[in-house]
């Protein structure tokens, strides 16, 4: 019976957190769609065949469909290379100015950021501004990094370093950030037992200071809903900010990004779920944030690629061609699969290293 609710515990976490995010995106086309006069012909959750749905008075089609990852929003006369785009009727999405699509593009990532800064906000005025512990206590970690690789667990204590006795939080980050690329040993305190855990810090972006991917524990101080507005807004920012300087300075040292897939991401839902409903509130709007990032990028078939030409028709005074337009998308649907499968090798790759890594332990503590 755990087996089972575990399974359902995971599933039920992740089509939750991503329906969430992604019926938001996707309600951000809709409703500036309606406020636009575009007529929208369906609003759907899910994907593949549809399991119930209803159709409201002006016509929208409201589905839900058997795979519930994922979601879209079909406006009446979206297809930009259909031979009577150029006649489009007024309540038809390319009857609309460039300028007024550029709305309903934007939309949807906006309603992302809409949904983290709201879900910041409310946690942070709930529960308090979170202040790093001086503690040597993991309060969380990233997944794939050295720490995740080597079986450290959120809430372990650390103790010692190489067998000597910690004096707080900044005395272990500061001899990690030492170590790097040197193999460590971290004594660690767990529900009551002493474990040894060796673990080799990779080098930061800089390629200066060692990194395992551990965040100390969060202690919270009382705030207003002004201040955790505040905080909200930085929290989006720096996590836009953090993703364009990571990729771009792995992409100059012709590093592989860490890029979680498809099951990177079930992976961190479902851990999250398990440590607490502040953890998973607070990773859906990190997860709102990068979705709602992603597809401002200037990508083919993402929004930001869909505005690209839009700007495109705006400078130059005429919409870009059909061919123009389908070559592009061709181009986006081959570096999207490409992308789909690196990230889900990545993930692959990260959990088949975390097992061997967990099974030479087994093999160490038998002996």
């Amino acid at each position: 019976m755990n087996a089972v609710w575990n399974i359902l515990h995971t599933v039920g976490a992740n089509a939750f957190a991503l329906g969430l995010v992604i019926v938001l995106h996707e309600s951000g086309h809709f409703f500036m769609c309606r406020r636009l006069g575009v007529r929208v012909e369906k609003f759907a959750f899910g994907f593949g065949p549809e399991l119930i749905g209803f159709t409201d008075k002006v016509g929208t089609r409201f589905s839900l469909c058997a795979i519930p990852f994922g979601g879209f929003v079909k406006p009446a006369g979206e297809d930009p290379t259909a031979d009577n785009a150029a006649a489009a009727k007024k309540d038809e999405y390319f009857g609309q100015a460039w300028n007024r699509r550029l709305l309903i593009v934007y939309a949807g990532p906006a309603m992302n950021y809409v949904l983290a800064f709201a879900l910041y906000t409310g946690l942070i005025w709930g529960k308090g501004m979170p202040v790093a512990s001086t503690e040597p206590v993991i309060g969380n970690m990233m997944i794939g990094f050295p720490a995740d690789k080597a079986g450290i667990a959120v809430g372990d204590k650390i103790t010692a370093f190489g067998g000597r006795a910690l004096t707080g939080w900044e005395d272990l980050a500061s001899s990690i950030h030492r170590s790097a690329e040197k193999e460590i040993v971290l004594s660690v305190e767990r529900e009551g037992k002493k474990l040894e855990i060796k673990v080799v810090p990779k080098k930061d972006e800089t390629g200066e200071r060692g990194v395992i991917g551990i965040m100390p524990k969060a202690e919270y101080k009382p705030v207003g809903p002004l201040g955790a507005g505040r905080e909200a807004l930085r929290l989006c920012w720096t996590q836009s900010k953090q993703t364009v300087t990571t990729i771009a300075g792995k992409l100059w040292k012709h590093e592989r990004p860490d890029l979680a897939g498809p099951v990177g991401i079930f992976q961190m839902v479902s851990r999250a779920s398990r440590a607490g409903w502040e953890e998973f509130v607070f990773l859906i709007g990190f997860i709102s944030v990068a979705i709602g990032f992603f597809n401002l990028l200037p990508l083919p078939l993402l929004d930001g690629g869909h505005a690209m030409f839009y700007w495109w028709e705006g400078l130059r005074g005429r919409r870009a061609s059909n061919e123009a337009m389908e070559r592009a998308n061709t181009v986006g649907i081959a570096f999207l699969m490409s992308l789909l499968v690196f990230a889900t090798y990545n993930d692959v790759l990260r959990i088949r290293t975390e097992r061997s890594i967990k099974a030479a332990k087994a093999v160490e503590l038998k002996k």
